[in-house]
């Protein structure tokens, strides 16, 4: 994967003598810094530009569910906003007229001690947390260096696992680290078509792939995330053959989850789709407004997508956890045989692939 790192770097003064700019200054030699008392969300997008901000909200957040769906009950560990990588259907566009640019937060302090506060004050509760909901987890790692200090943290964390979700192979810094397997490297794949066509920029699969196995070798746990899946031409085609691919590459013993979901759009993003990406078909398939208030293909495509997914995945490992992400129970019961709160919800669902394959548990409280 080629990735052309940041040539300008645009910092608040709070966050000008951070640990976080003391790195950039190291591996970004070349990019000019500017610092400024506040930065500014007018709309433009220059994607040679990176910003570094002093966060003023909160750093750990819970996923953004909705009621109507059901939600793995995940926490976001927020230290970035934006990505570059310029997938075609990526949520993230929506929010370009407000937050155009990579972001990152420098007060790096403050989210350790935040996250620190958080564990500590729940030593029976179980936390997976993510890093990959607003950015790409490892997208600017190779410069940052954040993995070589998140990793280190949570390895010494009992009650908390961290997931790194990226479509990357940027995964150099992670060789050497004492994860202590507590952090899952995690990565989201899409059949072959899809991924020539929707997320050019990206790491390759093949790429994608090799990083797994080369993490999986460090002692890492793997996930991944067939999300979005598009409804294509010959798409079952396309999704076995990732998994075929998956599954020679992988030990599917390495894997705690598997995650699916179909495509789903906010209607803004509909708009700035067609702009910034006219050759795009995504958006002209057969959808309907979901109880989210988000465009969701039919169900019995979706049913269709899981289903396939499914069975092809049990066969190779059936006790291998596979969930959908923000679904209702009938497409959980059509898919699956089951509803997530006939098994104690989700939630406990993956707590509990969480224990049966890297071993961390909790006490109940």
């Amino acid at each position: 994967m080629h990735f052309n790192p940041p040539r300008k770097i645009l910092v608040e003064t709070e966050a000008a003598e951070s640990r976080l700019m003391e790195t950039l200054r190291e591996t970004l030699p070349e990019a000019a810094v500017e610092v400024v008392e506040h930065l500014s969300d007018k709309p433009g997008h220059d994607p040679t530009l990176l910003e570094v901000a002093a966060f003023r909200g909160r750093f750990l957040k819970s996923c953004p569910g909705t009621r109507h769906y059901h939600c793995c009950g995940y926490k976001i560990l927020h230290f970035g906003v934006q990505c570059s990588l310029e997938c075609t259907y990526c949520i993230l566009q929506a929010y370009l007229q407000t937050q155009p640019n990579l972001r990152l937060f420098g007060n790096l302090d403050d989210l350790y001690g935040e996250l620190d506060q958080a564990l500590s004050s729940h030593p029976n509760e179980l936390f997976r947390i993510g890093t990959g909901e607003f950015t790409d987890s490892l997208l600017l790692d190779p410069w940052t260096r954040f993995s070589k200090t998140l990793v280190p943290f949570f390895a010494k964390r009992s009650n908390a696992i961290l997931e790194l979700k990226t479509k990357t192979n940027f995964i150099e810094n992670l060789s050497s680290l004492d994860h202590n397997g507590h952090v899952i490297t995690a990565w989201s794949l899409n059949a072959e078509a899809v991924r020539n066509r929707e997320e050019p920029f990206a790491a390759t699969l093949r790429e994608r792939l090799e990083a797994a196995r080369m993490c999986a070798g460090w002692g890492y746990w793997l996930a991944f995330h067939f999300d979005p899946m598009i409804d294509c031409p010959d798409w079952k085609r396309g999704y076995g053959e990732i998994l075929d691919r998956l599954f020679e590459t992988i030990d599917p013993s390495r894997i705690v989850w598997i995650s699916l979901g179909a495509f789903r759009f906010m209607p803004d993003l509909k708009p700035v789709l067609q702009e910034r990406h006219p050759h795009s078909r995504i958006l002209y398939g057969e959808f309907i407004r979901g109880l989210d208030n988000k465009m969701r293909y039919f169900r019995d495509i979706r049913v269709d997508l899981y289903k396939f997914m499914v069975e092809r995945i049990r066969k190779v490992d059936p006790g291998l956890c596979v969930y959908l992400c923000m679904e209702g129970a009938d497409v959980w019961r059509e898919a699956f045989g089951f509803s997530p709160e006939e098994r104690g919800g989700l939630p406990t669902i993956l707590d509990a692939a969480v224990c049966d394959r890297i071993g961390v548990s909790v006490a109940s409280g």
